[in-house]
């Protein structure tokens, strides 16, 4: 077997210190907006459940089994969000701290 041939690739990106925190910033907007629809879904996984999602009903009322095992379905979705919340918050507080005198174009 031979190995395959990776080719040389050298990118050159040019974009200003001030750019950087932009992009930065509007990075970690949107993951907090994908992790704020992340708890939604798992709050109508719970409606839904329940019967209590508008327009939806549940094909069998739900057992004490089925209630169990959903909550720990939500609970340890909701602890990485938590985690991931932790760390976007981490990478905010990094980027805040970035003196102004040092954005130059």
């Amino acid at each position: 077997m031979s190995f395959p041939n990776i080719p040389n690739i050298t990118p050159t990106i040019s974009i200003s210190r001030e750019e950087v925190i932009d992009i930065m910033l509007a990075s970690i907007g949107l993951e907090e907006l994908s992790l704020a629809h992340i708890v939604n879904a798992e709050a109508e996984k719970i409606q839904y459940i329940l019967g209590t999602l508008p327009g939806h009903l549940p094909p069998a009322p739900p057992t004490i089994a089925d209630l169990i095992a959903i909550d720990k379905s939500v609970q340890t979705i909701l602890k990485d969000v938590i985690k991931k919340e932790m760390l976007l918050e981490f990478k905010l507080e990094e980027v805040l701290q970035i003196p102004p005198g040092t954005v130059t174009p």
